[in-house]
């Protein structure tokens, strides 16, 4: 048997995101050496830790560097957010194909070969999602919660296979449906195409992404195998909402909606979200936040019960033949 050298492989670029990740950060790179795909360019992009994540970084690079084509280590000196870590670590990066683990995550032995054996059966794929495995704190088995999305796929799902992007453009104006992120596999040609990462926003990197390249005519992609191994845990930056009724990140938003859904919702639609905006400031009281069964019959009757603006979406879907078929409407 003729075995392929390392170049004979599609390079892959892997962009482990960094931030205060030094108590996770080394099992997440032993992952990456693990990977059963050969042809690895290894980009790490940290913005401004304030711990000893790049040190562990750099002596784990010393010992392991000559697993992968080329490696970088991304430091800044100062925090930007999210979105301008990866801009960063983008700009870095050689590879056809991208992935973006967390510091804190890890990818499964064969997920860069999986990604790249569905693409390859389908070169019109330019964006691909897959299972993530949900654990608590770490990665025993004991410690699993779930596989985000559900398999199988419902009709219904943003990643069903008849759904296209302009479907999926239209869902995600109402609201995210993606919620396996840390699977994302990515053309490094799109990306750019699309004008990378929104910087204005610093703790939102996935929601204008999916919009972007729904927007411009690119599909996302499923593959029904779990890929990722996604960490809950205290220090997370997006693990605040396990005790609160409405996620404390839903406040950081609406400069966002104002930019990105509000101007392309039906006016209907527009107003409805508006007025769940208006009412939810109420639960920016850290009383009426907390996840109580009280505190989430109250936000259930203020945003669908008393929300006069859902009558009016709910009339226009049932009087409208034009909005029938839409999936504004309908999702």
């Amino acid at each position: 048997m003729i075995s392929m050298s390392r170049q004979e492989y599609s390079l892959v670029s892997v962009l482990v995101v960094t931030y205060n990740s030094g108590q996770y950060v080394e099992e997440t790179l032993e992952s990456v050496y693990k990977q059963s795909w050969p042809n690895l360019e290894l980009v790490i992009t940290d913005d401004y830790s304030k711990d000893n994540t790049i040190a562990i970084c750099k002596e784990w690079l010393s010992k392991n560097r000559d697993r992968f084509t080329r490696t970088v280590i991304v430091e800044s000196d100062m925090n930007t957010g999210v979105p301008s870590n990866l801009n960063r670590g983008l700009q870095e990066t050689n590879g056809e194909w991208l992935t973006f683990p967390a510091g804190d995550d890890t990818l499964k032995p064969d997920c860069i070969k999986e990604n790249m054996d569905w693409i390859a059966s389908r070169p019109e794929i330019k964006v691909l999602l897959s299972g993530v495995d949900v654990y608590n704190d770490t990665f025993k088995p004991e410690n699993y919660i779930s596989t985000t999305p559900l398999s199988p796929i419902p009709d219904n799902s943003i990643v069903a296979k008849e759904r296209n992007a302009s479907e999926q453009y239209q869902m995600l104006l109402t609201s995210d449906r993606i919620h396996f992120t840390p699977s994302l596999f990515l053309n490094r040609k799109t990306l750019i195409s699309i004008g990378s990462f929104d910087e204005r926003f610093r703790l939102l990197e996935d929601y204008p992404l999916w919009l972007n390249l729904t927007k411009n005519g690119h599909k996302l992609e499923f593959m029904d195998k779990s890929t990722v191994n996604y960490r809950k845990h205290s220090m997370a930056i997006n693990n605040n909402a396990q005790n609160t009724v409405v996620n404390l990140n839903y406040f950081e938003l609406e400069s966002f909606r104002r930019i990105y859904t509000y101007p392309n919702l039906p006016l209907d639609i527009r107003l409805s979200q508006r007025y769940e905006w208006i009412v939810k400031q109420l639960f920016r009281v850290k009383y009426f936040n907390r996840k109580t069964g009280f505190n989430q019959k109250v936000l259930m009757f203020l945003t669908v019960y008393f929300n006069p603006f859902k009558y009016m979406v709910w009339l226009h879907r049932k009087t409208n033949t034009r909005v029938k078929n839409s999936m504004l409407y309908n999702s």
